[in-house]
């Protein structure tokens, strides 16, 4: 769920942002013949499982699961990608040296151009992404918590994201420091993926 974080790692090639962007809602080999992928979408869902992987092993991000483990449980891990999302966008050109107003409308408008190359489920995703306007209302903890409880609608148990956002105001800086910790192990790991995957 760290949208932000995926769109931007993907850097400004269109499939291999398309391919992040949908990493979830392929299942299996991603070669495989069913799913369709051009190229640079099948690199894109690649990178997105690296990502994915990375993050989870990450000791920074076990020791935050490990806080919101109590309220979250098996969910605490869709909250700590939130929580991660929200200190990107709030100090986004720090942490990339982008414009956040400049990169979520781009991001938008590749996502839009490419509707028809999205499954059905991340075409929905999309759609309110776009229309709610998610990436940039990370910035603040309005926005996290709106979209935490939105999470906690369409979960399947209860997942205690719709109060999550007191463990991010109670372990603020704290999970900030974690964060500024990991964000850069996590590009320098994302780059030489890149490498490997020649995009």
């Amino acid at each position: 769920m760290n949208l932000l974080a995926h769109a931007w790692l993907s850097g400004r090639d269109e499939g291999l942002m398309i391919g992040n962007f949908i990493g979830d809602f392929i299942k299996g080999d991603p070669a495989h013949p069913r799913h369709g992928l051009t190229s640079g979408e099948l690199a894109g869902v690649r990178l997105h499982r690296a990502i994915d992987s990375f993050t989870d092993a990450h000791p920074d991000v076990a020791a935050i699961r490990d806080i919101l483990r109590p309220r979250c449980h098996k969910y605490a891990g869709a909250a700590v990608d939130i929580f991660f999302d929200h200190y990107l966008a709030a100090d986004f050109q720090f942490f990339t040296t982008d414009s956040l107003l400049e990169f979520v409308p781009y991001f938008y408008d590749v996502v839009q151009t490419n509707q028809h190359r999205l499954p059905a489920g991340a075409t929905h995703m999309a759609d309110y992404m776009i229309r709610q306007n998610w990436l940039t209302n990370y910035q603040t903890l309005e926005g996290i918590d709106r979209s935490l409880k939105g999470l906690s609608r369409r979960t399947a148990f209860a997942s205690g994201l719709d109060t999550a956002i007191i463990d991010l105001e109670t372990h603020y800086t704290a999970i900030g420091d974690r964060f500024a910790h990991y964000w850069p192990a996590l590009v320098a790991h994302i780059e030489a993926v890149k490498q490997r995957l020649s995009v």
